[in-house]
């Protein structure tokens, strides 16, 4: 068994706790958390060792889970690689640019496993709709939240957009061309709402939008290629698939069809709804890395994806900093 450690016990840090104890690849050895009062009662309520520093708990673990701060995340990540740990971070990889690469350039010097915490590729719904996708064209995306202050230490493009970013950058095989964005801070200090448009060098459009400061949540995106439109629910866990086929021979009487015009042959439009299976995102990522590390793999979502959707929530920062009224004074 893999002996893995957690670092950061807030929220999130909780929800690792619990679905590792549950992945029976690892021994989950303890957590540390700098506050000494969530240690504690951490500690106490799930029934795991709080260790009194970050060095003491990788000393002790070979796979490290940095659910902390995005500010801590260079620091946290650094110290476990330069000690030939595994690591496990959570999205966004880390707070600049420049750490992501200098995190790449240890990882890879050390020969260790590094998985991003893009919790969405493993989301049932986006698995189950997954192999319907094939060279999207158009790609609209709506990531909504209701206000809540944990998060708001980075802007919502790191916080919510960057999810359907790295979604986007998976599917998509294509330089990006160009970015326009636009956003307002409205509550924090920082980006609140914001929209992105990505063009790339095949011609594909993506369209994101996100909010941490919606009456209501959603997260939905939709794939339209040729074809095809694919609406995957991240969500409610749903997804619906619409095809469009030609007609080979008499077309049924109670099918949809479609006639192009121009002496083409009919199409008919398809519907389907694939079968979505109830697993728990976040156990299946932490389990998936537990079996890479023991099959010598490669994880799902890599420290090089981890950077390439960074990369390009950065330049959408940038683009939103050229806008003089964006940001709270």
């Amino acid at each position: 068994m893999l002996k893995i450690g957690v670092l950061g016990a807030g929220h999130l840090g909780k929800i690792h706790l619990n679905c590792i104890k549950n992945i029976e690849e690892y021994e989950l050895v303890g957590f540390f958390d700098p506050l000494l009062k969530n240690a504690l009662e951490t500690e106490k309520n799930f029934g795991i060792q709080k260790f009194d520093s970050i060095d003491s708990l990788i000393e002790a673990v070979d796979v490290v889970d940095v659910v902390t701060p995005t500010l801590s995340h260079f620091e946290c990540a650094s110290k476990a690689i330069k000690n030939s740990k595994h690591v496990f971070i959570e999205k966004p990889l880390t707070n600049t640019i420049e750490e992501a690469k200098a995190l790449i350039n240890l990882s890879e010097e050390a020969n260790v496993k590094v998985q991003v915490g893009h919790v969405e590729r493993f989301n049932p719904a986006f698995l189950a709709g997954r192999d319907y996708i094939n060279q999207p064209m158009f790609i609209e995306t709506h990531r909504l939240a209701q206000f809540n202050p944990r998060g708001t230490d980075v802007p919502v493009i790191l916080d919510l957009m960057i999810h359907d970013i790295d979604i986007v950058m998976s599917l998509v095989n294509s330089n990006i061309k160009n970015i326009q964005a636009s956003g307002v801070a409205v509550i924090s200090d920082s980006p609140d709402i914001a929209n992105a448009r990505i063009e790339f060098d095949n011609g594909c459009v993506a369209n994101l939008t996100a909010s941490r400061i919606s009456l209501k949540n959603m997260r939905k995106s939709r794939f339209s290629q040729r074809d095809a439109y694919i609406s995957v629910d991240f969500l409610e866990k749903e997804v619906e698939v619409v095809r469009i086929k030609e007609i080979e021979g008499d077309p049924d009487p109670l099918s949809i069809t479609v006639d192009p015009g121009n002496g083409k042959a009919l199409k008919e439009i398809y519907f389907d709804r694939p079968e979505v299976p109830t697993t728990n995102a976040i156990e299946e990522e932490l389990r998936s890395f537990a079996q890479v590390i023991n099959n010598n793999g490669t994880p799902a979502v890599t420290i090089h994806d981890g950077f390439k959707a960074m990369d390009v929530a950065h330049q959408i920062l940038e683009k939103l900093r050229l806008s003089p009224s964006l940001y709270v004074d």
